[in-house]
């Protein structure tokens, strides 16, 4: 486990991740998350996610005074993994999913990410 993703009492990971939208891409990306999650690409989506070991991943969309935010949630036995896994993967839906990030966030797993700092985590 690295300093940055959370350890869960049931020993999964959890990393959350704020990424900025390009401008004008929000409804695209809104569109795309909810086709992941209710609709027609709901299935390959799941489909991906265990493949890769993702238990867990969930989307919001923050906007801001510096543009609109998509913030990630990402739980799994081995984050590290789970994200090599989508950023190296050959499965059409994950180069699809990939070609979808460089589209709305500029940005291209296969080259790496910054995994944000985490600073503080309570449980009551």
């Amino acid at each position: 486990m690295t300093r940055n993703t959370a350890q869960t009492d049931r020993g999964t990971q959890t990393v959350c991740l704020a990424v900025p939208l390009l401008p004008g891409t929000t409804s695209t990306d809104r569109e795309q998350m909810l086709s992941c999650w209710h609709g027609e690409r709901a299935e390959e989506h799941a489909v991906s996610r265990r493949l890769h070991g993702i238990t867990r991943e969930s989307v919001w969309i923050q906007s801001s005074p510096g543009g609109d935010v998509a913030v990630v949630l990402i739980e799994s036995p081995d984050v590290a993994t789970a994200m090599l896994g989508l950023a190296t993967s050959q499965a059409p839906f994950d180069a699809w999913f990939r070609d979808h990030l460089r589209v709305v966030h500029g940005l291209d797993p296969a080259e790496g990410m910054a995994v944000p700092e985490h600073v503080l985590d309570f449980h009551g």
